[in-house]
């Protein structure tokens, strides 16, 4: 595999669109498609999948609103390499290349394993670096803090609270970095498909990979021998060997009449030794083993299967369909990883689903579009419980897990994205990220199920998504604002401890607590 210098600075942070090397002065003759061409083409592709630049469709620029891209367009974009075209094209012609990249494809694009190998770089092949730690902090009682305000990732050390490193990435990373079993190497996923390995210890980046158009998310293999990567674009799953990120299988999305579909998200559930995959156009799940012992897969209906009389998939990464009434975005995993409850598209419940019997089971009260992904289990008078916050509706659910009826509803001050505790705290922690409230964030009880604070830790910014250091004893909580920072609390007081500077500070997430699966945080 040839290698190159890492150039992420560059390609992390361009940003729509890129002088070319002699640019020509635009005229009013040009239709939108030589302008594109004449300034686009050679960073974001002549078909607009993206090259040292990201995509340009509409489903990579879902986060950036038109007037948005009309004023990066004309004035640049600070901290990158975007620079201002104001002087080089009229308003409507910026209008009218904003519209031209909003316009879907005529068809789905492909992204086949000819391409994926073909953006594959290797920068550090295995076993050739340092196995222990270039500095001294607990290499578990780490945090991976995705800034997304300058496309920067900074590794900081949870016990004293300072920053070890701090490095460029892609463009767009998913908030949500997934890591090695032993917590050494995390995996990052990009809107636009880059996949890439980092390595903590070393503090260097391993490999990289485009492994589509436009990225869900990923996941790692409890084994650690595997990525699994979900695309929107094109439908698509990819799985790569996690240790250097070379390709070994694409799996096409599409039900027994050929329909495709994209993916909603996939997850690992370690105790199935599988992905777990929900899809966001066809209303199934999937269930795919990544071991080779793994038990038969019947595709159809099979009178008796240990007479032999069905013919089991075979093959690395078969897939087991399990059909449901209604389509499933999102979803969450009970402790025991026999159930996934998931967010139903009629807005009205969420669904279980036994993954043992492979079928829905029940249906649960869960109004208000769930984030189901940010929920979290404690046991409460010996039962235990599901909390999740929702997305359209100011309340909190909280479910029984052992009959999946409502406990209660815990009214806040608006829709809330992110809800977090640690088994060593008292409090469940969920921000208010949607509406005139996006400031506080509320602490219940998890004795009482009762709000017992509301913290506004910068008025009138966005605050959210709080994480626990691995023994439980500090919050730190984000706020998303290009002047924002992380900010450290005391559990038990409740009481602020320390702030730290960052850019848009998104996803951030303890190693311990991401690779022992505290009930308190995402998997």
């Amino acid at each position: 595999m040839k290698r190159r210098m890492y150039t992420s600075p560059v390609i992390g942070l361009i940003w729509l669109f890129t002088v070319i090397s002699t640019p020509v002065a635009a005229k009013d003759s040009l239709t939108t498609a030589d302008l594109y061409r004449q300034y686009c083409a050679r960073c974001h592709g002549g078909d607009r999948l993206g090259g040292m630049g990201p995509a340009l469709l509409p489903e990579n620029l879902r986060r950036l609103r038109r007037a948005q891209a009309i004023r990066v367009i004309q004035d640049g974009r600070a901290a990158t390499q975007m620079p201002a075209f104001g002087g080089k094209l009229s308003t409507e012609q910026i209008k009218s290349l904003v519209a031209f990249i909003y316009t879907p494809l005529p068809e789905i694009p492909k992204w086949d394993l000819a391409a994926i190998k073909g953006s594959h770089v290797v920068y550090h092949k295995p076993g050739t670096l340092l196995n222990r730690p270039v500095f001294k902090a607990d290499p578990l009682n780490l945090f991976i803090v995705v800034e997304t305000g300058d496309h920067h990732v900074t590794i900081l050390d949870g016990d004293r609270f300072k920053p070890i490193h701090r490095f460029p990435t892609r463009f767009a990373l998913h908030g949500g970095p997934k890591y090695s079993p032993d917590g050494r190497f995390v995996y990052f996923a990009s809107r636009d498909g880059w996949i890439a390995k980092y390595d903590i210890y070393n503090l260097k980046l391993i490999a990289e990979i485009r492994a589509g158009i436009n990225t869900r998310n990923a996941a790692v293999s409890s084994d650690g021998r595997f990525v699994m990567v979900g695309n929107y674009l094109p439908h698509t799953l990819v799985v790569l060997d996690a240790r250097d990120l070379s390709p070994v299988k694409v799996i096409p999305i599409r039900d027994d009449a050929g329909n495709s579909s994209r993916v909603s998200a996939v997850y690992d559930a370690p105790p199935r030794k599988s992905f777990i995959v929900a899809l966001k156009d066809i209303p199934e799940v999937w269930e795919i083993p990544y071991t080779e012992d793994h038990e038969p897969i019947y595709p159809g209906l099979v009178h008796d299967y240990k007479m032999g009389e069905g013919l089991a998939l075979k093959g690395p990464f078969p897939v087991r369909r399990i059909r449901l009434e209604d389509y499933l975005d999102d979803f969450f995993f009970d402790p025991s990883y026999k159930h996934l409850i998931g967010a139903a598209r009629n807005g009205k419940n969420g669904q279980v689903v036994n993954l043992i019997v492979g079928r829905k089971i029940a249906d649960v009260d869960l109004p208000g579009l769930p984030h189901l992904g940010s929920g979290i289990t404690w046991e409460y008078k010996g039962r235990p419980v599901l909390a999740t916050p929702n997305l359209k509706e100011g309340v909190v659910s909280v479910i029984d897990m052992t009959n999946w009826k409502t406990l209660k509803r815990i009214k806040t001050l608006g829709p809330g994205f992110f809800m977090r505790s640690h088994e060593n705290t008292r409090y469940a922690w969920v921000d208010v990220f949607f509406g005139s409230n996006k400031d506080a964030v509320h602490v219940i009880d998890k004795r009482t199920l009762k709000i017992v604070k509301t913290l506004r830790p910068a008025p009138g910014k966005t605050a959210a998504h709080v994480e626990f250091t691995r023994d439980g004893r500090y919050a730190l909580l984000s706020v998303w604002d290009m002047e924002g920072g992380l900010v450290i609390y005391d559990a038990a007081t409740l009481k602020e401890i320390k702030r730290i500077p960052m850019k848009k500070p998104s996803g951030k997430y303890n190693v311990f607590n991401k690779t022992r699966y505290s009930r308190g945080t995402s998997h």
